[in-house]
């Protein structure tokens, strides 16, 4: 790939990463199975506009494409950050709430929390892939599943840690990254599963 071509591809996940960011928006305004719902908005517009998303690609990439997935999810992070500085503007308590999840999130732990986040990721290449057909209604039903169930996103819950008080992340910085590497190379397991487990799937 190009100069060119990269920042094509950072600008696309930049821009996936701020669908998310508002999908994760309404959720924080909205903890609940109504707010599981409407994140279904991120992933739909994703998938609708062939943004590159972490989740959405992970389950996808040839061999040699390992580099381009790094620049997706540092390009869906900035998107993330993007839209968390907004909701930083917002009258109604998103910071406690954002806290609240990663609260929750630091006490499941790095293992247990990546072992949650197969789940995650193996839906979400599920849904992609009927997306991809124009199928949305996986698309639908997948994201309120993979919340209700616990299953940590890793963009999503760049959100979310983007989101909560600075003092929090000075106190916590090395349980946060700990627990964020183990959920995205989860999620990458999960999204891989149909791959590994059956590889007429590809």
């Amino acid at each position: 790939m190009n100069t060119s071509s990269y920042l094509r591809l950072l600008r696309s996940s930049v821009l996936a990463g701020i669908c998310i960011g508002i999908a994760g928006f309404g959720f924080l305004a909205e903890k609940s199975i109504v707010g599981a719902v409407l994140f279904a908005f991120g992933l739909l517009t994703v998938v609708h506009y062939g943004l590159k998303l972490y989740t959405g690609t992970a389950g996808f990439i040839r061999k040699g494409e390992l580099g381009n997935l790094l620049l997706i999810l540092i390009g869906n992070i900035l998107g993330c950050l993007a839209v968390a500085l907004i909701a930083r503007c917002s009258p109604m308590p998103l910071q406690a709430t954002a806290q609240g999840v990663l609260e929750a999130r630091l006490a499941t732990g790095p293992l247990r929390g990546g072992v949650l986040a197969i789940g995650c990721g193996f839906i979400m290449t599920t849904a992609v892939t009927f997306g991809r057909q124009g199928k949305n209604l996986p698309l639908l039903f997948g994201v309120p599943l993979f919340i209700m169930c616990g299953f940590p996103h890793c963009i999503a819950d760049a959100f979310y840690y983007l989101c909560v008080p600075l003092d929090f992340w000075a106190r916590h910085w090395t349980g946060i990254l700990a627990f964020y590497v183990a959920i995205v190379v989860g999620n990458f397991i999960g999204c891989n599963l149909y791959r590994t487990l059956l590889p007429s799937a590809e």
